[in-house]
């Protein structure tokens, strides 16, 4: 049965924990799909693992619509939401809903998703459920300013970050967000927000008090050659990948294939 946004409250409300990966093309959005997920990210992370970009900040719309609607092609039951990637909000509400609409009209994305919860972004926000698109928010260590914060560094430490994050949580709901992703913030902070809010709270990197939990699925099947502290690897299927590979290459030189 498809997901959708109210079938997320309501899981929210009866306590059932939210499961979501990120996907990054027809076969990855296949098989994660398959193993159940609720929820598909066609994540802006997607910029290293797959494009070899050092951060997600290089990562183009055009690049990621490319991706989304491969994405989109290979799911059948998950809510597809789509990480509008860096400077495609910022600059204006109008910009904001042109990228957003684009990804619903020409990536069939379901939903959008977008980090910050300042006064400017609660506000694009408010724009884009006004105009129909949904929007999951996401607040603590936002990747797309990763060169403010200095690195890939926890958030919420000090009393002031924590109550900085929290009153954003709060901003992005009352904004009509539908969900928002909390990334590497103290599991302590992360319960409170979670007990604050009546929408779903996604965790990564922020303890099991969230109403639901999010990996980059590189990371869960041991792709990537780098993943950040938090992540849990299920797999190595890089290293697998690279034997097979090797066999491969072997046996061609050595004419035992085929």
């Amino acid at each position: 049965m498809a997901i959708t946004i109210s079938r997320l409250a309501r899981w929210k409300q009866e306590g059932r924990v939210i499961a979501m990966l990120t996907a990054w093309d027809y076969l990855s959005a296949q098989l994660v799909d398959a193993a159940g997920a609720d929820i598909i990210l066609v994540g802006d992370s997607l910029a290293m693992p797959v494009l070899g970009y050092d951060t997600t900040v290089p990562v183009t719309l055009e690049e990621m619509l490319h991706h989304a609607r491969a994405v989109r092609r290979g799911v059948k039951n998950a809510l597809v939401v789509f990480d509008l990637p860096f400077l495609s909000y910022q600059a204006s509400t109008a910009a904001a809903i042109q990228s957003a609409g684009r990804a619903l009209k020409e990536a069939g994305a379901q939903a959008v998703k977008l980090e910050g919860g300042y006064e400017a972004i609660t506000a694009t926000v408010r724009a884009l459920t006004q105009a129909g698109i949904p929007v999951m928010g996401h607040v603590g260590m936002t990747p797309q300013s990763v060169n403010q914060f200095g690195g890939f560094r926890q958030q919420g430490k000090t009393p002031e970050s924590s109550d900085r994050i929290f009153k954003e949580a709060i901003a992005l709901e009352k904004s009509g967000a539908f969900a928002i992703v909390l990334e590497h913030i103290p599991a302590e902070l992360a319960q409170e927000i979670s007990t604050a809010l009546s929408i779903p709270t996604i965790g990564i990197g922020a303890g099991p008090h969230c109403n639901g939990q999010v990996l980059v699925t590189s990371d869960l099947w041991g792709l990537s050659a780098w993943q950040p502290p938090f992540a849990k690897k299920y797999l190595n299927l890089r290293e697998q990948a690279i034997t097979a590979a090797q066999q491969f290459c072997d046996q061609v030189r050595d004419q035992q294939f085929p």
